[in-house]
Formats: structure tokens, sequence, C-alpha cells
């Protein structure tokens, strides 16, 4: 007996659904990618002619049939969004982040469980294929004890966005909560919860009222220390990620080409599709017993972004676990609050 594809509905079709959610519930055989709420321009349509057009959040909510909701609207609308779409019988893929607040976040999850439905987060880079090249070797045991480990997100833009709700001081502005969500739940998903942390935040773009530098410093048991940084005014990015263990090292530079490939068009179904060029490999450091230390290239597998909606779909029909759990988004939302250094 055939399964059938799950009903799902974007609530926006901004850059992240038209690169990030679309392509995918198209792709997969798994969904069937049916609506989206568009109030004046059809945008949608230009791209998937048969999608049905919704001019409301209510519209849409009031459809029997729809039976997964991605919330893809800014940041500050997350929490009121998932809520309504759980009130109204509804599976939630969320975007990040999940909540401004633990209470909020305890509060979505209290709604899934007595509806019956599932929260489940949008961590797609997790599935990137740079942090995928990073869980490999930590999986691997090369690099013995891990001591430290150093990931970072930079990028070299002193304008303020064009999006206020970026800009504008409030819960969930800043770049703390725009990509410290994805350096955060990289961090849970290899190390799990840290023992204490530490946060610093700062503000150097002239006119900033919001943070555009951040760093999260985690530590774990039997010595391990986690930095996690990320900064607005850095036109030289080193390495994404740099970890150092007690038999080797390993460095790797954000190289995952999906969202380029995306922007130019490229479908998931590509047989090129995620697949990093040439040179860009990572570094895996190994030292013999005598000291003498031995370095490789280690190419990545492609990255895919299929991988997250696999889950949701094993998650919804077979009910295998989700892997962003409860647990580890109350986590991240226990360091998106943490007071920070003065």
């Amino acid at each position: 007996m055939s399964i059938a594809p799950i009903r799902t509905a974007l609530l926006a079709y901004g850059m992240s659904g038209k690169l990030f959610q679309a392509p995918f519930l198209a792709a997969h055989p798994g969904f069937e990618l049916y609506g989206v709420v568009e109030r004046t321009e059809a945008r949608m349509h230009l791209d998937y002619p048969d999608i049905r057009r919704f001019t409301s959040v209510a519209e849409l909510l009031a459809d029997a049939s729809v039976e997964l909701v991605v919330v893809n609207t800014p940041s500050n609308t997350h929490v009121e969004l998932a809520r309504q779409a759980l009130a109204a019988g509804k599976h939630v893929l969320l975007e990040k982040p999940v909540a401004t607040s633990l209470a909020e976040l305890q509060g979505l999850l209290a709604l899934a469980r007595e509806q019956g439905r599932h929260l489940l987060a949008y961590q797609n880079r997790r599935w990137d294929s740079d942090f995928q090249a990073v869980r490999r070797v930590v999986e691997s045991g090369q690099l013995g004890q891990l001591i430290e480990a150093h990931f970072r997100f930079d990028r070299y833009k002193p304008a303020l966005n064009t999006k206020k709700f970026k800009e504008e001081p409030g819960p969930a502005a800043g770049l703390l909560h725009d990509l410290g969500p994805h350096l955060i739940d990289q961090a849970l998903s290899l190390f799990g919860r840290p023992m204490s942390a530490t946060k610093t935040l700062g503000r150097h773009r002239p006119s900033s009222r919001v943070d555009d530098f951040f760093c999260l410093h985690l530590r774990y048991p039997r010595g391990l220390n986690v930095w996690l940084t990320a900064s607005l005014l850095v036109a030289a990015p080193g390495p994404a990620y740099v970890l150092h263990g007690t038999r080797g090292s390993f460095r790797k530079d954000r190289t995952d080409p999906q969202e380029t490939q995306l922007l130019a068009g490229l479908l998931p179904t590509a047989p090129t599709y995620g697949q990093e060029p040439p040179g860009q490999e990572g570094r895996l450091s190994l030292a013999s017993p005598e000291g003498r230390v031995r370095t490789v290239r280690t190419p990545a597998a492609p990255g895919n972004y299929l991988g997250i909606f696999e889950t949701v779909r094993e998650t919804l029909r077979h009910q295998v676990a989700y892997p962003i759990s409860d647990a580890q988004l109350q986590w991240q939302l226990e360091l998106l609050e943490l007071s920070a250094e003065a």
C-alpha cells in the first residue's frame, strides 16, 4: 500500500522559501508542494504554476487538507505563527530561531503535544558539506581526545540590512539570533549540552543598533572548550572549523556550495548539486607517536538539504525520532538567552 505524500504549504516565498524549502519539497517524492501565502504578488506561480495561492495565513490554516506548514516568515513572527498552525492541527517545520525565549519554546512544545502534532526545527546546516566533513572526522576518533573546537560564520557586510526587522532592537534581532542557531545547533549535535558557557556580544558597524558580533564559549567535560563566533566585519575569513585533539588537528573552510548553486538555479536533483569544487578539501593533520605530523587533504561528501526533508518525512510517516530533538532546542534557547559578559 502506497503512502500518501505530505501535503505542505509555505507561509512565505522570500529567499528562504524560494531557495531552501520549495525546491526540495518539489524534488522529494514524499511531499506535495501544495500552497503558499502571498498577499499581493503571486511570485511563486512563476516557478511553480500549479501551486495554490492563499491570501492570508487564516485561509491556509482553514484548509483541512494541508498537513505540514513551513513557518519561514520574519524571525519575530515565528512563535505566533507556529502557535496558530499547531492550534489548527498542522505539523510545523519552523525556521530558526524557533523562539526568542525558553518560555516561548516550551509553550510551543506543550501545544504540539496537546494537539498530537510535531514541532520540527529547520536546522538545515547540519546537512552542509563542510559540517558533514567535520562530523565524520570527529566521529572517527582520529583526533584523539578533543581539546579545542572553533566554529566561525563570518561575513563582510558593513551596511545595515534593508530588512528592518533584522536591524531594529527587539526579540530575535541581531546576529546572535540570525547565525547563532546554526553554530549552536552544530555544536550541540556533536558535543551535547555544555557544562557552562559565557557569551560576548558586540556592535561595530556604523549606526548599528543590534549585535553584529558574538562569541559563545562552551565548556565540556574532559577539558574540551568550544568557541562559536560570528561577525559581519571580517573582510578575510579564515577557516570556518578548526579542531585540535591529542593526536591531531582538522581545518575546514566554509565551502558548502548549496546556496550558491540554488541562487544560480541548479536543482537539488542535478548530478553536481552539493559537490564542492576541487581544491576546497579539509586539512587533516595527524601526529605519529614519535611526533611526526602528516597532513592530508580530505574531500567532503556532497551536501544535500534533501536530508532534512527526508528526516521530516520519516518522523511524520514512520514515527522515527527527529534528529533535532526538543532537548537540543531547549539547550539552544538557554544559550541564546544567556546574559552577555560586560
